[in-house]
């Protein structure tokens, strides 16, 4: 089926906040299939349907907030994401009072797979994306592997390969431990050797130090990776339309030159 490329919404958000139609269908002229939404619920899913329907734009996930998948407002959420057909529930982060030692995360892990066996009576999935936190270590452990290692099957693992490894961690150690839980994944350029690990993200993909050959190649015959989410965030180097458009034109230019 070949790679299929998404961008996450965040990177373009304040004009995204301006103009729904326009940033969809300025991303879509990119090259993109698909785009991942994030946060709150700012338009009603019928104004969501409609904006994919025009752009010819899928919806391939929703950062999604951990109090959108509790029982008050469970349903309400799964109602919202079968009108505009998203299936990928994906939890961004989490409260800082629910991670703070080995045991919540134990106990986190417990919910995620109650959730999962909860959304696919309704097609659907839910998922973990990490940041730069989850590789920190934490009694002797590190989170990430905490979580996953605890979670079914059908917990999606959305490795975001830059935040992996400004947090200190193994691009391929992470992913590779979960094979056919890659569902969906992060695309973030990172150079390694900044005395501030935060400048790392002032790169392009191509130029910096993600393994794209091993990672795309792994997400495609041991992953089950269906989308494939560029995430660019670094403002001061490029302007965000212009970040993403980089990044989807060098990853077909990779991809067309046989490297994944």
């Amino acid at each position: 089926m070949g790679y299929r490329y998404a961008v996450e919404l965040y990177s373009v958000k304040d004009e995204l906040e301006k103009d729904l139609m326009y940033t969809l269908t300025r991303v879509k002229n990119m090259g993109y299939e698909a785009v991942e939404f994030f946060g709150e619920f700012k338009h009603t899913a019928k104004e969501i349907k409609m904006s994919l329907e025009k752009s010819g734009l899928k919806c391939c996930g929703w950062h999604t907030p951990w109090s959108y998948v509790q029982d008050d407002k469970f349903y309400e959420t799964v109602s919202y994401f079968k009108e505009i057909g998203n299936k990928y529930v994906i939890i961004p982060g989490l409260p800082k009072d629910l991670t703070k030692s080995k045991e919540a995360w134990l106990k986190i892990a417990s919910e995620f797979n109650h959730l999962a066996k909860k959304l696919e009576e309704h097609g659907m999935m839910i998922g973990y994306h990490n940041h730069t936190s989850e590789f920190r270590d934490l009694e002797g452990e590190q989170p990430f592997y905490i979580l996953f290692s605890n979670t079914d099957a059908s917990v999606v693992v959305q490795v975001d390969n830059g935040h992996v490894l400004c947090g200190g961690g193994d691009v391929m150690e992470a992913i590779s431990k979960y094979p056919n839980r890659a569902k969906t994944v992060h695309l973030k350029p990172y150079k390694l050797g900044h005395k501030e690990p935060k400048l790392g993200y002032m790169t392009m993909i191509g130029e910096d130090d993600v393994p794209w050959s091993e990672f795309m190649k792994w997400c495609a015959d041991k992953g089950s990776t269906e989308w494939y989410i560029v995430e660019y965030e670094s403002e001061e180097l490029y302007a965000p339309f212009d970040g993403v458009e980089r990044c989807i034109q060098e990853l077909k230019k990779m991809e067309s030159e046989g490297k994944f």
